[in-house]
């Protein structure tokens, strides 16, 4: 396998940039520039030489083979930032026979091949690097960390137990067995059910932290769903005006509320128009709604009727609070001095964390897709057990079917045409 080098931080100025070098000759190659490295996961501060000139004095790290993060021997070099001084080094790389620049992904890709990483830890640390918000970073982490294999090994341990006990009936199927295997079997795979299904149920939470909610701000026109938006963005992020109908196309604005990714959308208002484009901007707005995860109705003086109703998660407010007489029990808020936003955005949060209670481990659409195809395996080995004159060959087949399944969610099997398009959202170096 060729030995691969890239630089490992962003590029432009800065006080420290790291470049990584792995493979088969990365401590010769990081010999090669500092002298000698120091030993194994214990920092060294050396002078990087390339044909008799110094490029720089580096604090170096080496990992041998098998406890690093590619699983291969790797050499990181600490440099200091400058852009010059990370020219020299990887030009000094590039003349190196046998070494070529890292693909976008490929140390991570290196990591999966290895087995460092398995598919859904080589995931999590894909929304690791993208965590906007606390929320995402606590469940990235807990993916890289391995909770998903960690599931997956529990139910393969039972799927497994259970296949070997109908596999034993098989191979002794002309002889008498004194224990009825089939009990337990059933047992097994009713455990393995209930936590699938559970697990299917919590994707759509999990997949909300990753993607971020998104909350519509509606309303007649000149409500004040602009200043809200303002008041809430903490910047001018929608132009107010007097003039109703100033607002005609669907303004987002992305925010962390209690550590939840949060997407503000500020509509057209919703009124009768013979205006084409405000029309437009109605029926955007209208389709945006009805597709958001919450939606806050804010009510003016004008208290037409509105062409959405709300759910019963949705919010009723009550608008230009410094303007107007608000009825008692009623929820109110001002965007133009503040009052009453915190309030929101602690309703805000608490509607949206109910929404996220119930996420699980698996976080993306494709490990629901491969927990429900075993799902279907399972519900029909155990349809075939529990029928009249079953055949147990047929229900190890569907135990074998469930077990493969669960393989491609943590990449053992089926996943090659996957790994393209997951490795190029990784940067190179990583």
């Amino acid at each position: 396998m060729d030995t691969i080098y890239a630089l490992a931080t962003a590029r432009g100025r800065a006080g420290v940039a790291v470049i990584r070098i792995s493979g088969p000759r990365a401590w010769a190659v990081g010999a090669l520039l500092c002298g000698h490295l120091p030993e194994p996961r214990i920092a060294g501060l050396r002078r990087l030489m390339w044909r008799g000139e110094q490029l720089d004095t580096a604090l170096v790290l080496a990992f041998a083979q098998g406890a690093s993060f590619t699983g291969e021997e790797v050499v990181e070099l600490q440099l200091h930032g400058g852009p010059a001084v990370i020219a020299a080094v990887l030009r000094a790389l590039a003349e190196e026979p046998g070494l070529r620049l890292a693909e976008a992904g490929e140390f991570t890709r290196r990591a999966l091949e290895n087995g460092v990483l398995d598919l859904t830890q080589v995931e999590g640390l894909a929304d690791l690097i993208d965590a906007e918000t606390e929320a995402q970073r606590r469940q990235a982490v807990r993916v890289l960390a391995g909770a998903i294999g960690d599931r997956v090994e529990i139910w393969r341990r039972d799927l497994i137990r259970a296949a070997a006990l109908l596999e034993a009936t098989i191979d002794f199927a002309d002889e008498d067995v004194p224990v009825d295997v089939t009990p337990e079997v059933l047992g097994l795979i009713d455990g393995v059910l209930a936590d699938l299904r559970r697990e299917s149920l919590g994707v759509p939470s999990a997949e909300r932290i990753r993607d971020g909610f998104e909350v519509a701000i509606l309303g007649a026109p000149n409500v004040g769903k602009s200043t809200l938006l303002n008041q809430l963005a903490g910047r001018d992020a929608a132009i107010t005006s007097e003039v109703a109908g100033t607002t005609r196309d669907v303004i987002e604005v992305r925010m962390d509320i209690g550590g939840l990714p949060v997407t503000l959308l500020d509509t057209a208002g919703l009124r009768e128009t013979e205006d084409r484009v405000e029309k437009i901007g109605i029926g955007r707005a209208l389709a945006r709604a009805r597709a958001a995860d919450l939606r806050i109705f804010l009510s003016g003086d004008d208290q037409s009727a509105l062409p959405i109703d709300p759910g019963p998660e949705d919010i009723l407010l009550e608008g230009k609070a410094d303007r107007r007489d608000i009825a008692a029990g009623r929820m109110a808020i001002s965007g133009l001095t503040g009052d009453g936003v915190q309030e929101l955005l602690e309703v805000i949060e608490a509607r949206l964390r109910t929404r996220t209670a119930s996420a699980g481990v698996l976080v993306r659409e494709r490990h629901r897709i491969a927990v429900e195809r075993a799902v279907e395996a399972l519900e029909e080995a155990r349809a075939e057990l529990t029928k009249s004159g079953s055949h147990v060959e047929l229900a190890a087949d569907m135990l074998r079917t469930a077990l493969r399944a669960l393989d491609s969610l943590i990449g053992r099997v089926d996943v090659e045409q996957l790994l393209g398009e997951i490795f190029a959202s990784f940067c190179i170096g990583k």
